[in-house]
């Protein structure tokens, strides 16, 4: 009976839960190698979306587990007949880039920004497995939800650099232990998910953040990455901005309560795999096909193949309960941009 009724809840949410009836951990599957494609005409084109119940809590631990599967690897699925279409050097399904991979909440309200859950890249066409602490997003914000993945895919039409109709296959699930909090989380309010864009010099965005009462603790968790392909400007060791050293400062009123430098060094990204008789030349295993010095350059706060942890900004002035101006200055920008994210945690 409980396969039947998990079944029917899959089929009308796109999700299923297991287990809990006890009050003990369950298991909420979101997607279940869920096809993202890169064509614009096929279904699930660069997102997926699922309906997804977190629970009524309160929770001990709450934790996203992702899988990530590339059509690129391993290469003996370049050996399948028809793999590669003729006149191509890719198999058509295979997106040979790095790509970025987020899991983020849909607003319950119109007009509120989503709530990134987690920033990653993709490998250079190569699986990838993560898990993501999302406890205190379960606490705050119980119930049900609209997931969504996104993974920025393109296609290559001639399957020159990459695949003609390149695709990826994402698997993630929640795990879910029902317990006593590890924090009392008051609030959880997504500030922005968007992208800034260049160029300029001390390029400044403002939000409004309003602490609720009762508030005792407040914490901001920001996310950021360069991308783009811009002209090489100063702070930069290659296009602007995916290959630019800049600087963020983190303004709430007229205290500043972050100086943050989002660089950071792939030097150990590439593992050589030189002994694998389906592979067309020694590849990184991190990064199986990546330019091996590509893969390990240094970066605007990611490497392929990683997840790019938060900035966690806590100071007095997130602790102030009221109506605040939350900004954000970015020192320098070339013709690329940032793709950023904030979100603000209450404690009592």
């Amino acid at each position: 009976m409980r396969r039947i009724e998990c079944l029917a809840v899959a089929l009308l949410l796109g999700a299923c839960a297991s287990g809990g009836s006890n009050g003990g951990p369950y298991t909420v599957t979101a997607f279940d190698r869920v096809r993202i494609s890169s064509l614009k005409q096929e279904e699930n084109f660069q997102n997926a979306r699922a309906k997804v119940d977190f629970g009524k809590g309160p929770f001990e631990r709450a934790t996203l587990v992702v899988e990530l599967e590339s059509p690129c690897y391993p290469f003996s699925k370049w050996r399948v007949p028809g793999a590669i279409p003729a006149g191509q050097y890719w198999p058509a399904e295979c997106d040979a880039f790095d790509r970025t991979f987020t899991f983020q909440l849909l607003p319950r309200r119109e007009g509120e920004p989503k709530l990134e859950l987690v920033r990653a890249i993709t490998p250079f066409g190569g699986p990838m497995q993560f898990e993501v602490d999302i406890t205190d997003v379960a606490n705050g914000l119980p119930g049900e939800h609209e997931l969504e993945v996104h993974i920025g895919t393109w296609p290559d039409w001639e399957g020159q650099v990459s695949g003609s109709r390149g695709s990826w296959f994402v698997s993630a699930r929640l795990e879910m232990v029902p317990g006593t909090p590890p924090r009392k989380v008051r609030a959880v309010i997504p500030l922005f998910f968007e992208n800034w864009n260049g160029p300029g010099e001390n390029l400044r965005f403002d939000y409004d953040l309003v602490i609720p009462e009762g508030t005792t603790k407040g914490k901001i968790e920001y996310r950021a990455t360069g991308h783009g392909g811009g002209e090489l400007t100063w702070g930069c060791i290659g296009p602007a901005e995916e290959f630019c050293s800049r600087i963020h400062e983190v303004w709430v009123g007229d205290r500043r309560v972050g100086r943050l430098s989002p660089w950071v060094s792939c030097e150990d990204n590439c593992t050589v795999v030189e002994n694998d008789p389906d592979a067309p030349s020694a590849y990184c295993a991190e990064n199986p096909c990546a330019d091996h010095d590509s893969a390990r350059a240094p970066r605007a706060n990611w490497c392929p193949g990683r997840v790019t942890e938060p900035f966690v900004l806590e100071h007095p002035f997130l602790n102030v309960p009221g109506p605040q101006t939350a900004s954000w200055v970015v020192n320098e920008m070339g013709a690329g941009l940032w793709t950023v994210s904030a979100v603000y945690f209450a404690y009592e």
